[in-house]
């Protein structure tokens, strides 16, 4: 069981966390004609906009509030109901993620008090769906506002539907953690449907965000992605499938109101979690485990074999969500690489059950001490650990939000067999451009070099 350290400094130094609200707003951007609305100031949005941008290089649909100074201390619930009227005015969008900021959870907002004095005054919108959701910033971490927006579009746009489980035998939902990239997602989804199944993914960004053109010149709201409509038959699949520990309370929820039998993932990372994942689907769909990925199971196996000596004990510093520290250190850890310095921007459940020894919950700062005190040897994080390893003269491998000076970092895919060898190549890779290996020892008996020969006179 590991040990969990706690934060012990009264600010945040080279910040690792992403806030709960983007994480919410990245959750309802996996939906159809979606609009994400954040109750708060017009900088709160801006802030998360820019973010999404660099990451995904793609528009980003993203709206506010625009909370003042006079609303924050007066009370913002009129600007909610007008905010709401607008965007359904103007823009008719299929469903809204109502996410609150530290700003309006600060100032006391009640979302669903706004949203029934909404709903009262505009009865002519009831067919847009609504989705409030508490995220404030200065709690949890981007996978935790991820997993509660999931969360609460769950329990607001999935029927109770109980004794209906496998009435669509072919169909599977698929609950997807915020560390999957779109690339992922599209593993995920080819691995189900070549066993004959369908995929209902909850979100789904692989439609939304995967950096596709969209054939209108303009388009306000979310291209891709699951409709309310699908959304809505999840209570009537045969199974579902839980990707990320950090999604078991949106599991729970969805379980609760449907009773559709689970099963439940890490990050798919390495032969065991791949293993587990395609026996699942052979078991569910009753048929062999397709041949093409046997082969790529013997290519990884391959993979481990080319690349063991470069990462068995190695020492690795990881700064991620709980979801990724898990499932890269299980990955690195099957190949004899040690995680010396593990550093997550919230607690989570799931970490108390991981083998490594400690967790740091903290920021850049507290890893780059780790990684240096304990003689790392590769850094792993986000975009914004590369100071971090510019200090350190250690290598970076980029990944987890955001991703903003690797062009293709978010359509990459790190899941699979083959995802798995590339991770596996990629850090052998580093860790080989930066060994310096041992220095030769020369005897002081040696004879030394002609050229330092002293000269003979004549």
């Amino acid at each position: 069981m590991a040990e969990i350290i706690k934060r012990n400094k009264a600010l945040a130094v080279s910040p690792l966390k992403a806030s709960q609200t983007m994480g919410g707003t990245l959750a309802f951007l996996g939906l159809a004609r979606s609009m994400p609305l954040m109750h708060g100031s017009q900088g709160c949005t801006a802030f998360a906009k820019v973010f999404f941008v660099r990451h995904f290089r793609e528009p980003v649909p993203l709206q506010t509030t625009a909370m003042d100074q006079v609303s924050s201390v007066m009370g913002a619930d009129e600007n909610i109901v007008e905010a709401l009227r607008t965007l359904c005015d103007k823009q008719h969008p299929a469903v809204i993620g109502l996410l609150s900021t530290g700003l309006a959870e600060t100032q006391g907002c009640d979302l669903h008090s706004a949203l029934h004095e909404f709903r009262r005054e505009y009865a002519e919108y009831r067919d847009v769906a609504i989705v409030p959701v508490n995220t404030p910033d200065f709690s949890g971490s981007f996978e935790s506002g991820f997993a509660v927006a999931v969360k609460a579009i769950i329990e607001t746009l999935v029927p109770e539907q109980q004794g209906r489980a496998g009435q669509r035998p072919r169909q599977v939902n698929v609950l997807c953690s915020a560390s999957l990239t779109p690339g992922d997602l599209e593993f995920i989804s080819d691995s189900i449907e070549s066993f004959g199944l369908r995929p209902l993914l909850i979100p789904d960004l692989s439609g939304s965000l995967d950096g596709h053109l969209d054939e209108a010149a303009f388009n306000p709201l979310t291209t891709g992605g699951l409709s309310v409509a699908e959304l809505a038959t999840a209570g009537q699949s045969i199974a579902t499938l839980v990707v990320g520990q950090s999604l078991h309370g949106a599991a729970d929820a969805l379980a609760a109101r449907t009773g559709v039998p689970q099963r439940r993932f890490g990050l798919l990372l390495g032969l065991d979690g791949v293993d587990a994942w395609l026996l699942a689907l052979a078991e569910i769909s009753g048929t062999p485990v397709p041949e093409r990925w046997q082969k790529q199971r013997r290519q990884l196996q391959d993979c481990m074999l080319d690349t063991h000596f470069m990462l068995g004990d190695a020492r690795l510093a990881i700064a991620a969500d709980a979801d990724l520290l898990l499932g890269f250190d299980a990955l690195l850890r099957g190949m004899g690489a040690r995680t010396v310095s593990a550093v997550v921007p919230a607690n989570s459940a799931a970490l108390a059950d991981s083998p490594l020894a400690c967790i740091q919950v903290g920021d850049l700062e507290d890893l780059e001490q780790g990684a240096r005190a304990q003689q790392a040897q590769l850094l792993l994080g986000n975009s914004h650990a590369q100071a971090c390893a510019q200090r350190l003269g250690l290598p970076l491998l980029r990944m987890g939000f955001p991703l903003y000076d690797l062009l293709g970092g978010f359509q990459r895919c790190w899941v699979g067999y083959r995802g798995s060898s590339q991770v596996l190549f990629d850090i052998a890779n580093l860790l080989v451009e930066r060994h310096q290996g041992i220095a030769p020892y020369r005897s002081i008996y040696a004879q030394k070099p002609l050229t330092e020969q002293p000269q003979r006179r004549h």
